[in-house]
């Protein structure tokens, strides 16, 4: 067995697993028909293991996108799902000898902590060419997310589907004050002036011109800045291009009684003009108030990276390397992003890596709450690119950008630089801290 793999195993929770799983007949009959890793399961049998989407929680729901998808375009293949949850972890999946065949995960988030740290990882670049599988038709800055995964550029996976943004706008704010629409293309310049205008005190009513999540705008930020070195084992926040970035967004909030409030608030308080938020709230905004006047335009841009929609929040699929079916998994994941079913789920409003004109005609199409809206808007411009690829070795670390915004510049009025500063040197000290967890773990598993 490999040593990193194994190492991860000895430190894996694995007393109590069973019981911990009982409540999930899946993950109970595989353990009990498998048992260790070097047991066999049936040559037709595929695992597959989600993490993310978090909605593949509901059986019900993978079945739907992916289970009834694959048996009938393979009739002679038995699915097996497992979704991360308690006792279900990937921790969990190793120690119980269940490593799964296919993966679904969240790219940016957990590949590297996860799938990398626990040498799960394999090269699909051979079964691409076998297969003869056109990566080209897939939206080019997904599948750069997870190129640059590692400095040669090899692709350990495809995308499934990125949770994208576009901004939302209150048309009965914008007709109550006399004000124009929004429009597809906008800069954030266009939209501040905009902000400006909305923002009022109308009696007992605060109306906010425009709102933001602040971790997610710096995450995935349009100017594809990354918040880790990319050659060293330290954070990189404090530059003249971040102080841009936080700069351009806290300008919204310094506006008179434009203090920033949750776009979450958007439906059900109805006071805020315009908020950025993932394109699944066109169904959870409507839902929460059917009676609100809404629409939706393309996220603003930077004036130096116009009509530039944020980076990927893709969530993908993953061959792992101890998979003796690698074969027909990548067959299952070609056959997901074939068109035919790039359409099929599109018609539900996933957003898919595949931006072909039937795949756009096709979104929402399934979808009662996203008729009359302007979905031309989601597909506007053009993916940010994601930071380039880290050297080999270096640490990944989750750097908290939402605290550059909250606390730091919303309580305690720090100036952008000083937050970027502080933060920096915060995720610098968790990466030391993480290097020193990660020798004492590899010296134990070497023992």
């Amino acid at each position: 067995m490999n040593k990193k793999l194994q190492g991860s195993m000895l430190i894996a929770l694995s007393i109590g697993l069973l019981a911990g799983c009982t409540d999930n007949p899946a993950i109970s009959e595989i353990a009990t028909n498998e048992g260790k890793t070097d047991q066999k399961s049936p040559d037709n049998e595929l695992l597959i293991y989600t993490v993310n989407p978090p909605y593949f929680s509901k059986e019900e729901n993978f079945d739907k996108q992916i289970g009834q998808f694959l048996k009938k375009k393979f009739p002679d293949m038995t699915i097996k799902h497992v979704h991360w949850d308690k006792g279900r972890e990937y921790k969990d999946m190793i120690a119980a000898g269940t490593i799964p065949d296919l993966i679904f995960d969240n790219t940016r988030m957990n590949v590297q902590r996860y799938i990398f740290d626990n040498d799960l990882q394999y090269d699909i670049g051979d079964l691409i060419k076998k297969y003869n599988f056109d990566v080209t038709k897939l939206n080019p800055a997904l599948v750069a997310q997870m190129k640059n995964l590692t400095p040669e550029g090899k692709l350990f996976g495809l995308p499934y589907n990125n949770n994208d943004f576009v901004l939302f706008y209150n048309k009965d704010i914008f007709d109550k004050f006399g004000v124009d629409y929004p429009k597809d293309g906008m800069t954030y310049d266009e939209i501040y002036e905009l902000a400006k205008k909305l923002t009022r005190v109308d009696g007992e009513i605060t109306y906010k011109g425009f709102s933001q999540n602040p971790g997610h705008y710096m995450n995935y930020n349009q100017l594809s800045l990354s918040p880790l070195s990319l050659t060293e084992n330290k954070a990189s926040l404090n530059t003249p291009e971040w102080k841009t970035v936080v700069d351009n967004l806290r300008r919204f909030y310094d506006i008179p009684a434009n203090q920033f409030d949750t776009v979450e608030t958007f439906a059900s308080k109805g006071n805020i003009a315009m908020a950025v938020a993932t394109v699944d709230h066109l169904v959870t905004y409507h839902e929460q108030n059917k009676n609100l006047n809404f629409d939706i335009v393309s996220v603003p841009s930077f004036s130096q990276a116009p009509n530039t929609r944020y980076q990927p929040n893709v969530y993908s699929m993953y061959i792992t390397k101890q998979s003796t079916k690698k074969d027909m998994a990548f067959q299952a994941m070609a056959a997901i992003l074939s068109e035919e079913h790039q359409v099929d789920l599109a018609k539900e409003g996933v957003l898919v890596p595949m931006e072909s004109q039937a795949v756009q005609e096709a979104f929402g199409q399934n979808l009662p709450q996203m008729r009359g809206k302007n979905i031309k808007a989601i597909y506007n411009g053009k993916t940010a690119m994601p930071p380039a690829a880290r050297a080999n070795g270096l640490l990944w670390y989750d750097v908290p950008m939402q605290n550059v915004f909250a606390p730091l510049i919303f309580k305690e009025s720090k100036d952008s630089v000083t937050a970027l500063r502080m933060i920096e040197e915060q995720s610098t000290k968790g990466i030391e801290t993480l290097k020193a967890s990660k020798a004492e773990v590899d010296k134990a598993a070497a023992k």
